[in-house]
């Protein structure tokens, strides 16, 4: 039986938990599309989950053979939605870490916070231009009458989301800091 949960996460490891704590359940994700999960009955725990966010699309050949390389290692590609890929390995095979070392912790998180970083950007530098036109062009004879205003306060409300992709991108570069400080110590 096909189970349809519709669910948003800004996390990417909380939602991997959450696949997680469902195979735990006896569901197994079988497709995802922006925020609707797919599953099916299985027995209790007999998938762990992982996301990666791939450094091309899924269709570009570099993430193909990377992806055909996970298959041969005994991975299963389950969905993709963008540059994200879900994947899945058999509990009964063993402990499932994408990432064996610090290098290659630090290189996903790395691809990860630029992705927040572009979108962090993007966000303060077309809330702020919409805030400079709004303010500079304001039409003093009508001041409230002006259209103006609608750009000054869509460029205040993309500021708002620019910060908010700030704080959403926090945790990561703090385990970035963290793996590398480590990984210092280490050497």
């Amino acid at each position: 039986m096909k189970y349809i949960v519709r669910k948003a996460f800004w996390d990417y490891e909380k939602e991997e938990k959450w696949l997680n704590e469902m195979s735990a359940k006896g569901l197994a994700l079988t497709d995802y599309s922006w925020c609707r999960y797919v599953f099916e009955e299985t027995p209790q725990n007999e998938y762990t989950y992982r996301i990666e966010l791939l450094e091309n699309l899924p269709t570009h050949a570099e993430s193909i053979a990377y992806i055909k390389f996970l298959e041969e290692s005994g991975i299963e590609h389950v969905a993709s939605y963008m540059r994200w890929i879900y994947i899945r390995k058999k509990s009964s095979d063993g402990v499932f870490d994408i990432y064996s070392d610090a290098d290659s912790k630090i290189k996903h998180y790395k691809r990860v916070n630029t992705l927040w970083s572009t979108l962090m950007w993007s966000e303060f530098v077309i809330g702020l231009s919409n805030i400079i036109a709004g303010v500079e062009d304001v039409d003093k004879t009508n001041i409230w009458n002006s259209l103006n205003y609608i750009n000054l306060f869509s460029g205040i409300f993309l500021v708002i989301i620019g910060l908010l992709f700030f704080r959403l991108g926090s945790p990561i570069r703090k385990k970035i800091r963290k793996l590398q400080q480590e990984k210092v110590i280490i050497e």
